[in-house]
C-alpha cells in the first residue's frame, strides 16, 4: 500500500509539473497588443492577438501596448530667438507600430520618447521668435511632430501629434504687451476718427456744391430750418439771413463810400 501510495504521490507531482509547463506555453494577447517572441535570445518576430504557444523555458514573450500613448511634456525653460524667457509645456501623442523595434532597439520607448520630446521642445523654442509662438503655434506643432517623429522612427514609434498646452510669460513682458495693445487700439480709434472727419467734409463739400449749382435748395433749407425753430409755445421766431444779403450791403457801402 505504501508503494502504491507513493506511486500515486509522484505521478500526482508529475501531472501537476506537467500542467505547470502547458500552462507557461499558452499564451493569450488581446486585440491592443502583440507578444515578441525570443528564442534563446533571438528575436522570432511578434504574434498576437488571441491565442497561441510558445515553447516553455526556451521562448520569452514580451507584451507590446500598441494603443496610443498620451505623453505629458513637462513645463520647459527657454529663450526665444528675440531673446524672452519662456515657460513651455506640452503633449504629445505616439504609438507603437513596429513592436519588434520597440523592443530591440531601445531599453525604454516609452522614456526615451519624452526625453526626445523635452529636448526638442526646446530646441524649437530657442528658434522661434515670441509672435511666432503666439500667434502662428500651429506651425511650432507641425515643426515638433516632424522632428519628434523623425528621432522615434527607427524605435517602430509614430508620433501622431503635439499641442503646445500653455505659454507662460514674465510679468514685464505682459505689461509691455498690455501697454501695446493700448496703444494699438488708440491707435485705431484715432484713425476711425479721422475717417469719420473726411468722410463728413467730404459730404459737406458735395452739398455746398449742389447749393451753389440750384439758388433754390437754399431757399428750402431756410424753410425747413423754420420748421425745426417753430416750435410749439415759442414766441421767438430766428430767420436765417443769407450771406449774400450782407455781401450786397457791403458792396452798396462801398459805392457810397467811394462816391
Amino acid at each position: 500500500m505504501q508503494i502504491i501510495a507513493g506511486l500515486f504521490s509522484t505521478v500526482g507531482v508529475f501531472f501537476i509539473f506537467l500542467l505547470i509547463i502547458l500552462s507557461s506555453a499558452i499564451k493569450i494577447v488581446q486585440e491592443y497588443e502583440r507578444g515578441v517572441i525570443f528564442r534563446l535570445g533571438r528575436l522570432q518576430g511578434a504574434k498576437g492577438p488571441g491565442l497561441f504557444f510558445i515553447i516553455p523555458i526556451i521562448d520569452r514573450m514580451v507584451k507590446v501596448d500598441l494603443r496610443v500613448v498620451t505623453l505629458d511634456i513637462p513645463s520647459q525653460e527657454a529663450i526665444t530667438r528675440d531673446n524672452v524667457t519662456v515657460k513651455v509645456n506640452a503633449v504629445a501623442y505616439f504609438r507603437v507600430i513596429d513592436p519588434c523595434d520597440a523592443i530591440v532597439q531601445v531599453e525604454d520607448y516609452r522614456r526615451a520618447t519624452w526625453q526626445i520630446a523635452q529636448t526638442s521642445l526646446r530646441s524649437v523654442l530657442g528658434q522661434s521668435d515670441l509672435d511666432e509662438l503666439l500667434i502662428h503655434r500651429d506651425q511650432i506643432n507641425h515643426k515638433l511632430q516632424q522632428i519628434i517623429d523623425e528621432a522615434t522612427e527607427p524605435w517602430g514609434i509614430k508620433v501622431s501629434i503635439v499641442e503646445v498646452k500653455d505659454v507662460e510669460l514674465p510679468d514685464t513682458m505682459k505689461r509691455a504687451m498690455a501697454r501695446q495693445a493700448e496703444a494699438e487700439r488708440e491707435k485705431r480709434a484715432k484713425i476711425i476718427h479721422a475717417q469719420g472727419e473726411y468722410q463728413a467734409a467730404q459730404q459737406l463739400a458735395d452739398a455746398a456744391g449742389t447749393m451753389a449749382r440750384e439758388p433754390a435748395a437754399i431757399q428750402l433749407r431756410y424753410l425747413q430750418t423754420l420748421t425745426e425753430i417753430a416750435v410749439e409755445k415759442n414766441s421767438t421766431i430766428i430767420f436765417p439771413v443769407p450771406i449774400e444779403f450782407m455781401t450786397a450791403f457791403a458792396e452798396l457801402f462801398k459805392e457810397q463810400k467811394a462816391e
